[in-house]
């Protein structure tokens, strides 16, 4: 009756982080501080699956599996099936990062916790600081890995093969890089949990999944220069190919030692560590194996965003973060043993590094075009192809074409598009105020254009 019970108090903990996730993100929505990338890229992309179209994101320019390889997205398309909406996508992200409390619970009560400790552990994963983050930055599919990867070492704990396989295959669906965090666990069930088949289907699982995604799926539903740009643009110091950098990596480690031991490396160490210091111990540092490819893809990139709490880059990670908390302190080892302490260190951790004050200044910088911007769109037509902003582009992303006013951009054909949306007071983050009030002249002068809409510096022009 008692665990029934503390297992009631984690579940209306979970209900209610999810309706504070949803209700962030959908207001960020709301607000216009949502982007193109990524949320309008995976709108389009789960509205064409929805539809029966090939899934061709007109943002990136080539088929969605092309980008991730994330195939997850095909079962996400039955929800727009029952009503074609965005936040279909950002109530999955909600549920999903919520949910991940439940196997951290049961995988501390698993490790011999006590349950006022279990019910801490459950709380510290709510209260990290990225799982509030990720959850303002748009949509990402790896999100649902996180639960999937916490179910996935619970089943092998608990030798429950068949569950174990279906939490693989979710992973495996999310991301293709998590295919190298799926075989980096594989070895830790092998050689440290003696858990011989689960290692074993793990290790295998991702490393064909890998091969896979990157040798075929990736190259053939995508182009080769993007695949480049996107993935090895933020290693650009190790070279310009595949060959390029394993020849760097093996014969120039002075190059790897330098950007490892980085003050931008250490700073993100202190922020990953920060909120579960507490909880670390030399005798709970194993389950760290799991997490050795994502963190290596973080120290070597040169690319801020994967060195913050802010973004998705850092996800993989923390499953396994939270498992040396649980292994340190079933161990009797950690700072930290009463629930109190725990939850109120994890809660000063929340209030220090969680974005939630950008509702207070950031994220209202347009308001004063706010009802301008949604009287626009409320005049733009389902299917007419739009060019339009960053911020804009996600209210109106489902159709087949639509495409970024983006200054840095070669010249686009306007006369392929039915509408022109531009908010020349918020550019947006492809563009800038001089090139939107160059493109608004031309817009005038053009005859086929006609200005439909037009209030506090947002223009709606209709092709004719």
């Amino acid at each position: 009756m008692k665990k029934n019970l503390k297992l009631g108090t984690v579940g209306w903990m979970i209900c209610i982080s999810a309706l504070i996730l949803f209700a962030s993100s959908s207001l960020r929505h709301e607000l216009f501080q949502s982007t193109a990338w990524d949320l309008g890229i995976f709108d389009q992309a789960v509205y064409l699956i929805s539809q029966g179209k090939p899934p061709i994101s007109s943002f990136l320019g080539f088929h969605i599996l092309g980008d991730h390889a994330a195939w997850i997205f095909y079962p996400l398309a039955l929800l727009y099936k029952i009503y074609p909406s965005v936040y279909w996508l950002l109530a999955v992200q909600a549920a999903a990062l919520a949910l991940g409390a439940l196997p951290t619970w049961h995988l501390a009560r698993q490790a011999g916790l006590k349950e006022s400790q279990a019910l801490a552990i459950a709380a510290t994963y709510l209260l990290y600081p990225l799982v509030f983050n990720i959850n303002l930055f748009d949509f990402h599919p790896e999100v649902i890995a996180l639960p999937a990867l916490l179910g996935a070492v619970f089943a092998a704990r608990g030798k429950h093969i068949w569950w174990f396989c279906f939490s693989i295959l979710i992973v495996l669906g999310c991301k293709a890089v998590l295919a190298l965090t799926v075989a980096a666990m594989g070895v830790w069930l092998l050689f440290f949990e003696k858990r011989r088949l689960y290692g074993a289907i793990a290790i295998i699982s991702g490393i064909a999944w890998f091969a896979i995604a990157t040798k075929w799926i990736i190259p053939f539903f995508g182009t080769e220069a993007a695949s480049i740009a996107r993935h090895l643009g933020r290693y650009g110091y190790l070279g310009s190919s595949f060959p390029e950098i394993a020849k760097n990596l093996l014969f120039k480690p002075g190059i790897i030692l330098e950007k490892l031991f980085s003050s931008d490396n250490l700073g993100y160490l202190v922020l990953l560590l920060a909120p579960i210091i507490w909880g670390i111990s030399p005798q709970g540092l194993t389950p760290l194996i799991s997490a050795i490819p994502c963190l290596a893809i973080n120290f070597f990139a040169d690319y801020q965003p994967q060195k913050e709490l802010l973004h998705q880059y850092s996800l993989p990670a923390l499953p396994f973060l939270l498992l040396c908390v649980i292994s340190s302190l079933a161990a009797g080892r950690g700072w930290l043993q009463h629930k109190r302490a725990i939850i109120l260190w994890s809660l000063v951790a929340f209030l220090s590094l969680a974005k939630f004050t950008y509702f207070g200044e950031r994220y209202l910088k347009s308001l004063d075009t706010w009802q301008a911007t949604r009287e626009a769109i409320a005049q733009v037509q389902p299917l007419g192809n739009v060019l339009t902003t960053d911020e804009i582009a996600p209210h109106l992303s489902q159709r087949p074409l639509i495409n970024l006013i983006a200054s840095h951009s070669p010249p686009i054909n306007l006369k392929v598009f039915n509408y022109v949306l531009l908010n020349i007071r918020h550019h947006g983050l492809s563009s800038n105020q001089d090139f939107d009030k160059i493109l608004l002249n031309q817009l005038k002068n053009q005859p086929e254009f006609k200005l439909q809409y037009q209030r506090d510096d947002v223009y709606l022009f209709v092709n004719n």
